[in-house]
């Protein structure tokens, strides 16, 4: 059967659970270790100018896709521009997020496992070698296979019986509890001797630390950060009332995105300068720093196991996300049953996640021009099709979709202007795309 027309039954749970869906992995696990890898303040201040710039006003594009057509990811491309190619953008959205969940499972499952051994006090010891300890972790492939299993087992337990009530009203309650947490982290971390090389490098910027990739990456952090380019926002908005703004949401989530990736980046570089680990440490930045920080704190293993929970369930509602959109897309049309369609979903997922899970165990020396599986998922995903999906994205709702529509959708509520509307149009018709091309072009050294 369809599922039932659903509504978001406030703004600002419309807000919380689109940011719940971006502000995952996305802000703060790979933010941090990306800006590591890529010369600090310079990349935040590129990711920055690309999340205000670019990532936004596709976001506001994607809310417009959605709500204009009242449809998932798939169908809303349908509905749009019937007889027309540009459908594939939808799938390429369902492509994208099924191998963005392969990848992101995997490091899902390490919070998981993080989250399950914090709870009796097995992370926080006397002594504790915390880089040794991710990587018994992660070099170990029954827990990394475990861990994937049943972070995926979640979200087909979740999405198989809707998500919207209960990702609502859990992120009333447990995104305002992250912030806080982030917040009482960071102001740790900058007390610690040594802090202020940290603040420095993540907030000083060094042109010269970057490169043409470093650009990409950047682009790539932007749309991975924000959950655009394939489509996620589209299914999510298309639950929304007309009474809603889209751009002060859009704007809303942006902002938030940007907030909490710059207390990640806070509450990590301190620590990295002060203990005198490498910010270029990687993906496992995240989980070595963070335990350093608690175990210097009074009750540092409670504070620890619920900043974990919380944690988690940041990344879960974002792979909540990715799942609905495969799941949606093939029981939108058909008469099929919802949980026998997440179920095997997610089956499929755990299957195309298993080499990513082994990536840092015994397939760690099988490469992929230079990648590892993860890595070179993680690239493909973060720095191809996240990009193009944006591209795409933009080039439909700057030409293709009625106008009309588009406008009405921008101007709804009465919050912004004409002018405003004119502006973002410029946006995603001309500098957008430009923007994403010129990017392109440079990191494969044709211009």
């Amino acid at each position: 059967m369809q599922p039932k027309k659903q509504q978001w039954s406030s703004k600002i749970g419309f807000i919380l659970s689109s940011a719940g869906a971006a502000i995952g992995l996305g802000a703060i696990w790979k933010f941090p270790y990306m800006t590591g890898m890529n010369g600090g303040g310079a990349f935040f201040l590129l990711f920055i100018a690309f999340t205000i710039i670019i990532g936004l006003p596709i976001l506001i594009a994607e809310f417009i896709i959605g709500r204009g057509s009242g449809k998932e990811a798939v169908s809303a491309y349908q509905t749009l521009a019937p007889k027309r190619i540009w459908s594939f953008i939808g799938h390429w959205g369902v492509l994208g997020a099924f191998l963005l969940m392969s990848f992101y499972s995997v490091v899902g499952g390490w919070v998981l496992i993080y989250s399950i051994l914090s709870i009796p006090g097995l992370i926080i010891k006397e002594g504790a070698n915390y880089p040794e300890l991710f990587g018994q972790i992660t070099g170990n492939p029954l827990i990394t296979i475990l861990g994937l299993a049943l972070f995926i087992v979640i979200n087909i337990i979740v999405v198989s019986f809707g998500i919207q009530n209960g990702i609502e009203k859990a992120s009333k309650l447990l995104m305002p509890l992250l912030f806080v947490f982030f917040i009482v982290l960071v102001i740790r971390a900058i007390t610690f001797e040594g802090a202020m090389d940290g603040i420095r490098f993540f907030l000083q910027p060094d042109f010269s630390q970057l490169t043409t990739e470093s650009i990409l990456y950047a682009l790539g952090q932007s749309f991975f950060s924000l959950a655009v380019g394939i489509s996620v926002m589209v299914t999510y908005s298309s639950y929304l009332k007309k009474d809603v703004s889209l751009p002060a949401a859009a704007g809303s989530v942006s902002i938030m995105n940007i907030f909490v990736s710059l207390l990640a980046g806070l509450a990590i570089f301190p620590v990295v300068f002060a203990f005198g680990l490498e910010p270029a440490e990687g993906p496992g930045l995240l989980f070595i720093v963070l335990p350093e920080a608690f175990s210097m704190m009074p009750f540092g293993e409670v504070f620890l196991s619920l900043f974990l929970l919380l944690f988690l369930f940041a990344v879960l509602t974002s792979s909540f996300s990715m799942l609905e959109i495969i799941t949606s897309a093939f029981t939108n049309k058909k008469n099929r049953s919802r949980k026998k369609v997440a179920i095997i979903s997610g089956v499929f997922v755990f299957i195309a996640g298993i080499p990513a899970a082994l990536s840092s165990n015994v397939l760690a020396d099988f490469k992929i021009l230079g990648l590892t599986i993860f890595d070179a998922t993680d690239y493909l995903v973060s720095n191809i099709m996240l990009p193009a999906g944006c591209l795409f994205i933009a080039l439909f709702v700057g030409f293709k979709m009625e106008q009309t529509l588009v406008k009405d959708e921008f101007l709804s509520a009465n919050q912004f202007s004409n002018g405003a509307y004119q502006t973002w149009l410029l946006l995603i018709r001309f500098l957008v795309p430009i923007t994403i091309v010129i990017v392109f072009l440079n990191a494969l050294d044709i211009i």
